[in-house]
């Protein structure tokens, strides 16, 4: 007796269907898995079979052959022991077949027979809808982030004997549904506001500009001057995500188990801030069982590398290709798996070990072979892919005193917003998405500067050596400067400005 229940399994952020098929024949009892299981699917036997005997139902004494194809994907996880406990029952004649085209069946079982979460459920539930299912059935728990898919049908169920009801027809059981209205309302709130920063007005000028223009930023300064303060707020000024956004930062935290029971979209761009002593599988991702890193999980939002330096140097010689491409990809002997990695990158680090160096307070007990050698744990490759270098002073009295209101996110990011409409257009029927993405052919086209401005960059470029590299840096934060402006060329004013973002260059020279 052969039977055959659809169910789901991820590749990278994306799921594909897996057809889940069951066979019993005559012979000694045994449990087999086969089409390339790894270990919690392998032990899904013991716990499909505890699960039947404890809902009351009776596990068959015969070869039990259970394919889950196709074959040639690794399947990971423990969301097949529910797919094959249904096909058990449907060998045996106990729930009908009928249903079981319709529906993706996914959970993992305990042994008394309720549905355990899994990770996962929103990529399964848009691979469902792609291949014309009517619904999938899932832990109660998973419905509401399933949920957020329109057009298909979201059976939550707590227990395996509430899914044979359903699937046969004695039990019926509402579809779970969300207001994604009220999802994005809800979940559009960040707990901070740059009205909450005393001083610091060239920074946060600084910081308008990275958001607007997608620039990457380090920030250097002494210990205490609000650096991790300022970046933590950035993502309060960056646009509003997208729906389309939205559904692919909740696939990755999804797919990696960190999605909030209470959030089932995430509506607002995530912040990431991983220790100085992560690793490089950490922070690109992979593993024996391969998972996105940091660099995958702030996806649309902020990566924040505080202490730079003293991330190790393997660590982040790796950011280079996905700060370049938007994308990771990790390649094992099975499996080649590629996850998004568009973020803007916010860098702090002291000016020297001490961090005292140019503090008009605090003498700096470095000397200068310790200074450079710390600097120099930042490669050049790396360095050449942040457009704004900004000083962070150390805040005076008079500004923490001050009991005025400093401008607040919304202000902020209303200009910031204006400045990515006019990049949206301009880019428009491109893969370029802001001013950071531009390539020489789009900075050619699109950075004409004025006369005064053309002397003046040739001036500062003659005199403190800038590279091409920083040369076309200084064009593109000098096209955003230009575009928060609204400005159609590139004057003196925002060329100055621009050169003003490149402070390491100009202490190199």
């Amino acid at each position: 007796m052969l039977a055959k229940v659809l169910s789901s399994a991820l590749i990278g952020i994306d799921a594909i269907l897996v057809d889940v098929e069951v066979d019993l024949a005559p012979g000694l009892p045994a449990f087999a898995t086969v089409g390339l299981p790894d270990g919690a699917v392998k032990e899904s036997k013991d716990r499909v079979r505890a699960a039947l005997k404890n809902s009351g139902y009776d596990f068959p004494a015969r070869r039990i052959t259970a394919n889950l194809a196709p074959a040639d994907i690794k399947k990971e996880g423990a969301a097949y022991d529910l797919p094959i406990s249904i096909g058990i029952l449907a060998a045996t004649g106990v729930v009908k077949t009928t249903l079981l085209q319709n529906y993706s069946l996914l959970g993992e079982l305990s042994l008394d027979g309720g549905l355990k979460p899994i990770r996962g459920a929103l990529s399964m539930a848009v691979a469902a809808k792609r291949a014309g299912l009517k619904g999938i059935v899932l832990p109660v728990e998973n419905a509401p982030e399933a949920a957020v898919v329109l057009g298909l049908e979201i059976i939550g169920a707590s227990t395996l004997s509430q899914v044979v009801e359903f699937l046969s027809g004695r039990e019926g059981i509402e579809p779970c549904c969300v207001d994604l209205q009220e999802l994005f309302s809800n979940g559009c709130e960040y707990g901070e506001d740059f009205s909450e920063v005393k001083g610091q007005e060239h920074t946060k000028r600084a910081l308008e500009v990275a958001a607007s223009g997608g620039h990457n930023i380090l920030m250097i300064g002494p210990p205490g001057s609000g650096k991790t303060m300022l970046a933590r707020r950035i993502p309060t000024i960056l646009p509003q995500m997208s729906f389309d956004e939205a559904i692919e930062t909740t696939k990755i935290f999804s797919v990696s188990g960190m999605l909030e029971k209470e959030r089932a979209l995430l509506a607002v761009r995530p912040f990431r801030s991983p220790h100085h002593t992560i690793s490089d599988v950490g922070l690109i991702g992979g593993g024996t069982t391969p998972k996105p890193g940091e660099v995958s999980l702030a996806h649309n939002g902020v990566l924040f590398l505080d202490e730079l330096p003293e991330f190790k140097k393997n660590v982040l010689e790796v950011l280079r290709q996905p700060l370049e491409d938007g994308h990771v990809t990790i390649s094992r002997s099975l499996v080649s798996l590629t996850y998004p990695s568009r973020v803007m990158l916010v860098a702090a680090m002291n000016p020297c070990p001490c961090g005292y160096l140019s503090d008009p307070i605090h003498p700096c007990s470095c000397t200068p072979i310790a200074i450079h050698r710390y600097r120099s744990r930042i490669s050049g490759p790396l360095l050449d892919r942040i457009d704004i270098h900004i000083e962070v002073p150390a805040v005076k009295y008079r500004d923490l005193s001050d009991r005025g209101e400093a401008e607040s996110s919304a202000a902020i990011a209303a200009r910031v917003e204006r400045s990515r409409e006019i990049q949206l257009e301009r880019y428009r029927g491109t893969k370029i998405h802001c001013n950071a993405q531009m390539t020489p052919r789009f900075i050619k086209k699109h950075c004409e500067l004025d006369a005064t401005g053309n002397r003046m960059l040739e001036l500062v470029t003659d005199r403190l050596g800038f590279s091409a590299r920083t040369y076309n840096r200084i064009l593109k934060v000098a096209r955003t400067i230009a575009d928060l402006d609204g400005s159609i060329n590139i004057h003196e004013q925002h060329i100055a400005e621009a050169i003003q973002y490149r402070s390491l260059d100009r202490k190199a020279q």
